[in-house]
């Protein structure tokens, strides 16, 4: 896993590819692309290039929020991933929900949202952003699912960089605008949740390549199955879905081991 580190200068640096277990702690940016001529990629970051992109911001902005919170290291996918090079990819897509997961802090960067104004029809600050909160883009993309999901502390921020809220305060519009349950909101174990709700968390989500739909639901599920682009949606969803069947059908064989086990001592007793 690569970092974005800050520098003392204000500047950032992309690290070495930290091992797991030796990942020190850093804060995670989740956000919705723009055309990828907008984007900073990790060719720019290496070759020192992409300030002139409108991405270039984001990262500014998740510098800033890291530093305010103690933190020297970061992480944003558009560029701490070399995704020309197919292995990092598919290692990338598979730990993907579990970098999120063992972030300190989750920073929202909503493009579409507008900070809170008194000046909008004379709402008070927290409704005036609210119509565009619940219609922004961001919940409407396959892989803010588990970006939203996994983190333990998650804030959302307007495009002008103003807090709206965490994912705590906001869990009941978050439930109205998504269908996701509260209680997946406020941290209980996935495994709590049926399959098939599950799924239908996603079921009207979008990613731009069709596969990554099934691709992006992988640490939701706790399973793992290696990218095959050009595979299509429905061969991508089948392989999840078998993986997911693999996985119970595993663990319901080792709870009926371990309950054999136990009625044994309980005879020799």
């Amino acid at each position: 896993m690569r970092l974005l580190e800050r520098s003392p200068d204000g500047g950032f640096r992309l690290t070495k590819d930290f091992v797991s277990g030796n990942i020190p702690p850093y804060a995670i940016l989740s956000h919705t692309w723009g055309p990828d001529s907008e984007e900073v990629t990790f060719q720019d970051v290496t070759k020192s290039t992409g300030e002139d992109k409108a991405g270039y911001e984001k990262i500014r902005f998740c510098a800033a929020q890291a530093q305010r919170h103690g933190l020297q290291y970061f992480w944003i996918d558009t560029c701490c991933i070399n995704k020309e090079n197919n292995t990092e990819l598919a290692e990338a897509i598979n730990s993907m929900f579990r970098w999120y997961q063992d972030a300190v802090r989750c920073f929202v960067f909503l493009s579409d949202v507008p900070g809170p104004s008194r000046e909008r029809g004379g709402l008070p600050p927290s409704q005036s952003w609210e119509p565009a909160f619940r219609a922004s883009r961001w919940f409407t993309r396959g892989w803010t699912l588990q970006e939203l999901l996994a983190p333990n502390t998650v804030h959302f921020f307007a495009r002008d960089g103003a807090l709206l809220g965490d994912k705590m305060s906001l869990k009941q519009l978050i439930h109205e605008t998504t269908g996701i349950a509260v209680r997946a909101l406020c941290g209980d174990p996935l495994t709590r949740f049926e399959i098939e709700e599950r799924f239908r968390w996603a079921e009207s989500r979008q990613t731009t390549r069709e596969e990554d739909w099934a691709y992006s639901l992988l640490g939701i599920f706790g399973v793992f199955i290696s990218p095959i682009y050009g595979e299509g949606k429905d061969n991508a969803v089948h392989r999840l879905r078998k993986e997911i069947n693999d996985k119970l059908n595993s663990e319901g064989r080792s709870i009926l081991q371990i309950g054999i086990f136990l009625a044994q001592q309980v005879w020799h007793c």
